[in-house]
């Protein structure tokens, strides 16, 4: 491997627009972000199907899935 071409590692500081902070490495000192595992709806289990015009009870009807 070339020496000198790599970048540098350093700790990093992620904040993220909830509040939450957490620190890793990377070549930036900081970063921040929109959204991270203690806000996203994934995580959180607060996910919820949003249903345009009923197309999920059609599909639901159309293959007997009650």
């Amino acid at each position: 491997m070339k020496k000198e071409i790599h970048p540098q590692y350093v700790e990093c500081t992620v904040s993220c627009a909830c509040g939450n902070s957490f620190v890793t490495t990377s070549n930036k000192p900081e970063m921040r972000i929109d959204i991270c595992n203690a806000c996203h709806p994934f995580f959180t289990g607060s996910e919820k199907i949003v249903d345009a015009a009923g197309r999920v009870e059609k599909f639901k009807r159309k293959y007997n899935l009650q």
